[in-house]
């Protein structure tokens, strides 16, 4: 898919199907299906991007003639966030697209996977990366080893940090209570805050209640879907890490039956919702900054010289951190290494 980023179009299919249909319809639908799949992702229904996992889904039925079934589960759905990757592994979930940083003990190689502080924005060097320089290679070993098969990754907008007080330097992050997981809980601990684990259905809670003082989201459209800035206006001028880059993965033994040309599907399929990821988030994350403006929320000042020198520090010991992981997350690590 990277290697097609600069013609990308939009692909994104609208589904005219019928959203309500008799239970004996379904059911035949079901059993005409060779491959019934259950499709489990992050968000909650009704979503920007919730929607773009449908189309992912749906996409897969058209392509393959109705081959392949797919049961799109949202969040909260039978399997909660953390708990998604083991649900592939174990086949109680077919297909996944899992946020790397809710599973860093499971496979560490996935936190280097989705971007480490301080990473690029820019899609070509991204491409670049996975697709020339050995990255899929390593990922597909990584997520192999652990009975997933690893397909076409997609780009998410840099990631922010919303608080419910203003943070106007480097050192109001000290003490605050953030929904960070993964590298960047680790990225913000070195600033003096506290990280926490939660998933993003929890986030808005969190904050009303005062479990939390902030939250990072994915991205901006999840501030603003999550409507997190009714409960925390305040967002910090730097990004934690300038793009995430995410995977689909599916249960190895469900992968095995399936005949190669809906391999075949199953991976253009995927290709093309990376397109639609890309293309669609960054038009979403401009109208989801206006519409977050326009409820009141309200950036910090612009940050000092060293504020910055901070911020660059508290991400630069995660690379030999994560290195140490595992052998893949050393051979990712090196690669990027080697890169710079």
């Amino acid at each position: 898919m990277f290697r097609t980023i600069r013609h990308i179009k939009k692909t994104l299919t609208v589904s005219s199907l019928a959203l309500v249909m008799g239970l004996s319809g379904a059911a035949s639908e079901a059993n005409a299906a060779e491959h019934n799949w259950r499709f489990s992702n992050l968000y909650s229904r009704g979503t920007a991007f919730g929607e773009v996992y449908e189309s992912l889904a749906k996409n897969i039925e058209t392509m393959s003639e109705g081959r392949i079934k797919v049961q799109v589960l949202y969040s909260g759905e039978g399997v909660g966030t953390s708990g998604l990757l083991g649900a592939v592994k174990s086949g109680l979930i077919t297909m996944g697209a899992p946020f790397q940083s809710m599973h860093a003990g499971e496979l560490p190689a996935g936190i280097v996977e989705i971007g480490l502080p301080g990473g690029t924005d820019d899609p070509e060097e991204l491409q670049s990366l996975f697709h020339d320089k050995g990255w899929d290679k390593v990922l597909t070993k990584a997520y192999g080893s652990q009975g997933m098969v690893w397909l076409e990754p997609y780009i998410q907008p840099p990631v922010y940090v919303l608080t419910k007080k203003p943070v106007n330097s480097i050192e109001d992050f000290k003490g605050l209570k953030i929904r960070a997981p993964g590298a960047y809980g680790k990225f913000l601990r070195n600033l003096g805050a506290s990280p926490v684990s939660l998933a993003w259905s929890e986030i808005y809670t969190s904050l009303a209640t005062g479990v939390i003082d902030g939250s990072i989201g994915s991205n901006m459209i999840d501030h603003r879907d999550g409507n997190h800035v009714e409960v925390a206006k305040y967002m910090y001028r730097l990004p934690l890490a300038g793009a995430q880059v995410l995977p689909i993965v599916v249960n190895r033994n469900a992968w095995k039956k399936l005949p190669e040309d809906l391999q075949s599907v199953v991976r253009k399929a995927t290709e093309i919702h990376a397109q639609d990821q890309l293309t669609l988030s960054r038009k979403w994350e401009s109208e989801a900054v206006a519409e977050m403006e326009a409820k009141g929320l309200k950036w910090s000042p612009a940050p000092s010289k060293s504020d910055k020198e901070a911020w660059a520090a508290a991400g630069a010991s995660l690379w030999d951190e994560y290195a140490a992981k595992d052998k893949y997350s050393k051979e990712l690590i090196d690669i990027l290494k080697a890169s710079q």
